[in-house]
């Protein structure tokens, strides 16, 4: 029988002792450290002097960091995991900052230099070995290296993509069969779950998804059971995405790069996960294709979820330091927004709870701490997404930006951001802000179609000023006239901050927005306040004149009876003028009965019931309507 490994079979011991002073040795990333080749490394390590051991994120132990090898084994850390986080920030390991997609370019250029690459392989077939649930940097080590020994482990999978290597390139072989290292799941907290929440918004039928490890990601992942045909393109993925194949959300059908494909670098998870990776419906490649923003670009619908440690009110995003302290990395963050940025119909998303320690410290701050690291920049930027909701940035000035960032802190924040936030001049002093609230109501958002004319409904914010503006200032004289009942030319700065500051309880304005020439426009507003305690609220609708007629103005007024109801108001009152009789026909239609009182200067006040509106439900479940996706 031919021996599959040339007769280079030998011992870790044995292995290992290729192993010398000065070296740079790399060492197999994630699930598949060859744990092995490790344990007969670090026995050896005091034989040994000023030898370099680099590797990404990997799991289990990392004995090669322990400060007794000091002297005798330095960890250089390209993304910094639990397992070596204390010998980063003692002093005793080192931290290189690089862009993932980068890393395998640098290796082959001798700027990552690597002497002897320690990896696991699945076993031998046809004259070659597989990387199996770890391809990502270790293709351009083994063919740089002076000296490769692999641990052969019939446990690791053979997977399809680019993960074989051929037997002649590995001097060494190791027999080693042996569960892979898991990595458990963590439980969804209730911030994880509403950050799930808002991010599924931003998800449409069909995009193709990059997203990492951990609470949060779970927790979007598992908010996306209800989406159709995902797709996955990603530098890893766990056991949400699956879960997601295995329910047949994830089917890659619409994805415009390897359709029907789950495409990885790496996975990391449990057993069963390892096992299905097997299947070639699964396909792994090196870091420097899948992490390419050039490649990630050719995914139509491309949306990236990345988390982060702190995002400032100008949209800088700290990922891998607390200060002066190093805790991660930048990993595939920055290679996947700029590769979303370049996709068509791209997006991507920052996602991280609003706070830590327990909700003592917010994640939202005013400034980066001193020594904390910008690992994604203000302009990169698109998405924020905290518990509280979601911020948009990309084409937004500074002051909006600090408006929306602080909406999304935690409330018991939002009064010193703002604060702090004046004082750097990136808001005007005294600016009105709404009272502090729970999660933004993504459940009042939905999506209309008015003939060939689709309309998305949502809760308007502080950041929605200058969209009132246009509004104010594009419409006919007439339509103000009807709305205010006098011909006004403009409003203060301050009014319109009193007209987007909404405390969903007394107030509520809802935002009618279409998609013009690329941006989002707001063409109608529906809104009513009350007094604290009062059970009658004054309502109001305008709609732009160019959008009038079609029965948008009529669907805000049912959304607003919806809503209102369902908080405690029992009446609304209009101010309606006698010239615009289509308001009075729309109450006609919607209420079985009206109170008018003339008011003089050819004005009613009419009063409606809420309990007589002709409505029966949630106007997002009307026949036309449906649940919003974000435009």
């Amino acid at each position: 029988m031919k021996d599959p490994y040339q007769g280079k079979l030998t011992t870790a011991e044995k292995a290992v002792a290729a192993v010398r002073s000065g070296r740079h040795v790399l060492i197999g990333s994630g699930a598949a450290q060859p744990q092995r080749l490790v344990e007969a490394l670090a026995a050896r390590a005091e034989a040994l002097d000023d030898v370099e051991v680099l590797h990404l994120l990997t799991l289990g132990e990392a004995p090669y960091a322990q400060p007794r090898f000091a002297g005798h084994l330095r960890h250089n850390a390209l993304f910094i995991g639990p397992n070596v986080r204390a010998a980063v920030s003692q002093g005793l390991a080192d931290y290189t900052p690089c862009y993932l997609h980068e890393v395998p370019s640098m290796i082959r250029a001798g700027r990552l230099p690597v002497d002897v690459a320690l990896i696991q392989v699945a076993p031998a077939q046809d004259g070659f070995c597989s990387l199996g649930v770890s391809v990502d940097i270790l293709k351009a080590a083994v063919k740089k290296a002076g000296y490769v020994a692999a641990q052969v482990n019939a446990r690791m999978p053979r997977t399809a993509g680019d993960s074989r290597i051929p037997v002649s390139d590995i001097d060494a072989f190791v027999l080693g069969d042996a569960p892979l290292l898991e990595l458990a799941q963590p439980q969804p907290t209730a911030a994880s779950l509403w950050i799930g929440r808002f991010v599924a918004q931003l998800v449409d039928d069909g995009a193709t998804l990059q997203v990492g490890i951990g609470a949060v990601p779970n927790a979007i992942l598992a908010a996306l059971s209800g989406k159709k045909d995902l797709g996955i393109h990603s530098e890893m993925f766990s056991d949400g995405v699956l879960s997601l194949v295995e329910k047949g959300v994830v089917t890659g059908r619409r994805k415009s790069l390897h359709p029907g494909k789950v495409v990885a670098s790496f996975c990391l998870g449990s057993g069963r996960l390892y096992e299905a990776a097997a299947d070639s419906r699964f396909e792994f490649y090196p870091v420097d294709y899948v992490n390419d923003p050039a490649v990630i670009g050719r995914n139509e619908r491309m949306v990236a979820v990345n988390s982060a440690l702190q995002v400032d009110l100008t949209g800088q995003v700290a990922s891998d330091s607390i200060g002066y302290r190093f805790y991660s990395g930048f990993g595939g963050q920055v290679d996947f927004i700029r590769g979303a940025a370049r996709s068509p119909g791209g997006r991507s998303i920052i996602a991280l709870p609003a706070t830590a320690k327990g909700g003592s410290v917010s994640r939202i701050v005013c400034c980066l701490p001193e020594g904390a690291g910008v690992v994604t920049t203000r302009a990169d930027v698109d998405f924020v997404v905290t518990e509280y909701g979601i911020a948009s940035l990309k084409g937004r000035t500074i002051r909006e930006r600090a408006l929306a960032l602080i909406q999304i802190a935690h409330p018991s924040f939002r009064a010193l951001l703002a604060a702090e936030a004046a004082k750097r001049g990136y808001l005007e002093a005294g600016r009105l802000l709404p009272p502090d609230s729970g999660p933004y109501l993504v459940e009042l958002e939905a999506r209309k179609r008015f003939g060939d004319l689709d309309v998305f409904f949502r809760p308007l914010k502080p950041t929605d000023e200058r969209r009132l503006k246009d509004l104010f200032y594009s419409q006919s004289e007439e339509t103000t006239l009807l709305r205010f009942g006098i011909p006004l030319r403009r409003l203060s700065e301050r009014q319109f901050q009193e007209l987007v500051c909404i405390d969903f309880r007394h107030s509520m304005a809802i935002g009618a927005f279409v998609v013009d020439g690329g941006r989002e426009r707001l063409i109608g507003v529906g809104r009513y306040c009350s007094e604290d305690g009062d059970e009658v609220a004054e309502a109001a609708v305008t709609v732009h004149d160019d959008y009038q007629g079609r029965g948008i103005g009529g669907f805000l007024l049912d959304y607003l009876a919806w809503i209102g109801r369902g908080r405690g108001v029992e009446a609304f009152q209009a101010e309606v003028m006698s010239l615009n009789p289509r308001m009075r026909h729309l109450l006609r239609r919607r209420f079985s009965r009206l109170k008018e009182r003339d008011i003089g200067l050819d004005g009613l006040l009419i009063t409606v019931k809420l309990s007589d509106w002709n409505g029966s439900g949630n106007p997002a479940t009307l026949p036309g309507a449906s649940k919003a996706q974000r435009g």
